[in-house]
């Protein structure tokens, strides 16, 4: 983990910039920002999440969803994925103190990226004509696809200029209400207070206390869950539905159930789900609540209550989408099978989009939370999570498909920040030699808690004593995987192109264009092939490429050399293309295939990598496929020829010795018996013996 802190700043400012006035207009020169505001161009809009007052009207608190734009170099939002993020802003409002405390956090990105804010204009203590205004940022980067330096300049220089700016909007603002007429506020005076409302009054030092301006809802007030005292749950719906709880976490259950009540508009979550967040934050009150009030916001946002209700995955998805429910495990867990290795993903993405995915993986989600409250009133006891089979047998390169793996950690990021704790155990049987690449991409987005669930099995170790019978009763066991009982999962198979979605579809042109920005163009001449150089700086590090071929057919290889060649100095990891190799270079001498030839036909689609020996310099080569008994013609009759005879798509990434012998550290330190393939997977790059692979996928 990386951690950076920005520098917090604060300003007096007197009443030379700023007008004197006995009660600042501060507050309401902020207030005029939303919902929208000209004067910040970065800023697209925001819409109100939840808002209380006291009830003597004192303090008001309003909390929004905050959308802006990114400010990034194009190529890092192309990797990220988006053009805009979002923040979640509380304002807590103070008339009788005079003060506005505002805190922000990020909504996008929360799992990587952890950006926390905190603003605050008070009356200044020795003349109450002059505002103190008091600024300061945090920003903690855990991992963001190895631009965390980038990243963590770009918010320096953001946060620096955002300072100044928003002493400029506020003076705009401040003149706009003096233009009005309005150029002084009276002191707050407490409204009479009736005899019946001063308990409730008594009782408003936390703002999170407040009473909910909307409806409030009840729902979790049933006298089965709490105590004649008021402040306890009955151990008998403990036992029942909740699981054993300490006085301490009962009491952290209570509190941010009670916090919900009282300002959280809308349907109130059952304590199982309140639950879930708190043991995702250690029960440590302030996290979880802050998390949990995120989760809900995007629960309204998209609708996800009404999703088992309204989702009905499209026919090419139920025949295809090699998942679905089977019985439960020893333990009482719902069991959700996932033939992944048998899934085409990368055609599925193509026929039905990604937002539909995505939709499906929810609607899997939402089903299996119902389960588990199925399961826990037929056995008696808690059940909250579930457990889930994934069979990687067929698992290869085409999964490795870079809008499919963004695909895949988009889903694992919703997944983790909306469904914490949900799931029990991660059962991986029949993971093949490719696994530890896929891995390494997928590995550092996975909560450490999570990743403790798992247990990975590869060949046939998952049959026998410490395989799926420590967890699986051996008449649920799958019959694909020796087990006798007939399993319903779809078996998933190669969706045809015929079924895929066409670029005349308007609603699905943008998603289209996306997956291809992501990849490089090339045209391959006649005697003159596309080269990529790639610059390796430590042994062991792993290429992979995916590349399409959209005309003609071409041979693909990838070679070594010690030296680097001709065309001008680059930067180490720097992309050099075209015709990179000296004419003169000899095969054997002056450079090796490391990648054995491999004939590419058009309108196929290549994934493949290669775990490197050596240091050095490493090239990327495509170069005209020539028949047998053709005639290889030189560069300058390709330069006479009337176009290029052959193109394609192509994209490739270097995943770093040090971040992938880290995620083989990791899948050992798993409760698995996968060590011994993690073990020959590092060690051929050693010996000599390049793990490398290459896939016609389509």
């Amino acid at each position: 983990m990386r951690g950076h802190s920005s520098q917090g700043r604060r300003r007096t400012v007197p009443s030379g910039p700023w007008p004197a006035l006995r009660t600042p207009l501060h507050p309401q020169a902020y207030e005029k920002r939303f919902p929208t505001c000209p004067q910040i161009p970065v800023f697209l809009g925001s819409e109100v999440l939840c808002e209380s007052r006291s009830p003597d009207g004192a303090v008001h608190v309003v909390e929004r969803s905050c959308r802006l734009r990114v400010e990034a170099p194009r190529l890092l939002r192309k990797i990220a994925g988006v053009e805009h993020v979002v923040f979640v802003q509380r304002n807590v409002l103070n008339w009788k103190e005079r003060t506005l405390h505002i805190e922000a956090h990020n909504e996008t990105f929360a799992s990587r990226v952890v950006v926390h804010e905190n603003c605050s204009y008070t009356v200044h203590p020795e003349n109450e004509e002059w505002t103190c205004f008091e600024q300061s940022a945090s920003l903690d980067i855990r991992s963001f696809f190895g631009f965390e330096s980038a990243l963590e300049k770009i918010a320096m220089k953001q946060y620096t200029a955002n300072v100044k700016r928003g002493k400029e909007v506020i003076e705009h603002y401040l003149h706009e209400l003096i233009s009005q007429g309005i150029s002084h506020i009276p002191r707050w005076t407490p409204a009479p207070v009736r005899e019946e409302d001063a308990c409730s009054q008594a009782g408003l030092g936390d703002p999170c206390s407040l009473e909910a301006s909307g409806p409030r809802s009840t729902q979790d007030s049933a006298p089965e869950m709490v105590g004649s005292d008021g402040d306890k749950l009955d151990a008998d719906y403990i036992e029942r539905c909740l699981g054993q709880l300490t006085p301490m976490q009962e009491s952290c259950l209570i509190q941010l159930r009670h916090w919900l009540q009282d300002v959280h508009k809308g349907k109130i979550p059952k304590d199982q789900h309140i639950l879930r967040f708190l043991r995702a934050r250690d029960f440590h009150l302030d996290k979880a609540r802050e998390m949990l009030c995120q989760s809900l916001s995007w629960r309204k946002q998209h609708q996800v209550d009404l999703l088992l209700q309204t989702w009905r995955p499209p026919a090419l998805l139920e025949e295809f989408y090699a998942g679905g429910w089977h019985y439960q495990d020893l333990d009482g867990r719902p069991l959700y099978i996932l033939r992944l290795g048998h899934m085409d993903t990368k055609g599925l993405m193509k026929a039905v989009g990604e937002e539909a995915l995505l939709q499906h993986v929810l609607s899997v989600n939402e089903e299996g939370q119902k389960r588990c409250e199925g399961n826990t009133k037929q056995f008696g006891r808690p059940i909250s999570s579930w457990t889930c089979l994934v069979d990687l047998e067929g698992l290869n390169m085409r999964h490795l498909w870079r809008p499919g793996v963004k695909a895949l950690l988009r889903m694992i990021e919703v997944v983790e920040d909306n469904y914490p704790e949900t799931l029990g155990r991660l059962l991986i049987v029949r993971a093949p030699r490719v696994f530890p690449v896929l891995w390494t991409l997928i590995s550092p987005f996975i909560n450490e808690n999570t990743r403790q669930k798992f247990l990975i099995y590869s060949g046939s170790n998952y049959q026998g004593p410490g395989g799926l019978v420590d967890y699986l009763d051996k008449e649920v066991i799958p019959d694909f995987l020796g087990g006798e009982c007939l399993c319903n999962v779809p078996e998933g198979g190669l969706v045809p192109k015929s079924l895929y979605l066409m670029e005349e579809e308007q609603e699905h042109a943008d998603q289209l264009r996306q997956w291809r920005e992501t990849y490089q163009s090339a045209s391959v001449l006649r005697g003159a092939p596309h080269e990529v150089m790639v610059e390796i700086l430590e042994g062991e590090s792993v290429i992979t490429w995916d590349f399409d071929i959209l005309r003609g057919d071409v041979v693909f290889s990838l070679c070594y050399t010690k030296q680097a060649p001709k065309p001008g100095s680059q930067e180490p990891g720097a992309r050099a293309s075209g015709q990179l190799m000296d004419k003169g270079w000899a095969l054997g001498t002056d450079y090796s295939r490391v990648e054995a030839p491999l004939v590419c036909r058009e309108g196929e689609s290549i994934q493949g990598s290669h775990v490197t020996r050596w240091p050095g310099i490493y090239l990327l080569q495509w170069h005209m496929h020539a028949p047998p008994g053709g005639v290889v013609e030189d560069v300058l009759t390709a330069l006479h020829s009337p176009g290029p005879r052959c193109k394609l798509l192509y994209y490739y990434e270097v995943l770093a010795s040090e971040d992938f012998r880290g995620s083989m550290s990791s899948l050992e330190s798993c409760t698995s018996r996968f060590s011994h393939l993690s073990a020959a997977t590092s060690s051929s790059a050693s010996s000599g013996q390049s793990h490398s692979s290459s896939l016609v996928s389509r």
